[in-house]
């Protein structure tokens, strides 16, 4: 059995209802790229990791460069790492689990937004001042920063 499969399989175990996939990606100076939600939109405001949910049939992996693509642009090369999951309530009500990965893009120069209305660059100390990152999308960053970029 894979990672995605046993991913998915505690999330059915846990009574999960959604399943999103959310990608820390990073830059040549392990800068983490932050998405700015929309005002209008669910959390509007919020800054947040490039993210969204599973389609029907598509895989973990499948969904993750999927919504990498449709939110950014970018085309990721290479799924470094698993980091973790937090859960919550969707905007429909519905038990759901983001799954977060450590991701690197075949380029970082042609961002083009789809959902959010800006985007920047942060080392994760600059995460720590950012009052719009929740505190589950931050912890994230920090097993990330801790785990892999060698940070904190």
């Amino acid at each position: 059995m894979n990672i995605e499969n046993l991913l998915e399989a505690k999330a059915k175990e846990d009574g999960i209802e959604k399943i999103v996939v959310g990608g820390v990606i990073t830059d040549e100076n392990n800068k983490v790229l932050i998405l700015r939600r929309k005002s209008d939109d669910f959390l509007g405001g919020i800054d947040e990791l490039p993210s969204g949910k599973l389609e029907a049939g598509e895989s973990i992996f499948e969904g993750l460069a999927r919504e990498v693509k449709e939110e950014t642009n970018l085309d990721i090369d290479k799924i470094c790492g698993y980091i973790d999951f937090f859960d919550y309530i969707s905007g429909s009500g519905k038990k759901s689990r983001q799954f977060n990965f450590w991701v690197k893009t075949k380029s970082n120069n042609n961002i083009k937004l789809s959902e959010h209305d800006k985007y920047k660059w942060l080392s994760a100390k600059e995460c720590y001042s950012d009052k719009n990152i929740t505190s589950k999308t931050m912890a994230t960053i920090c097993i990330c920063a801790f785990n892999y970029l060698g940070e904190l």
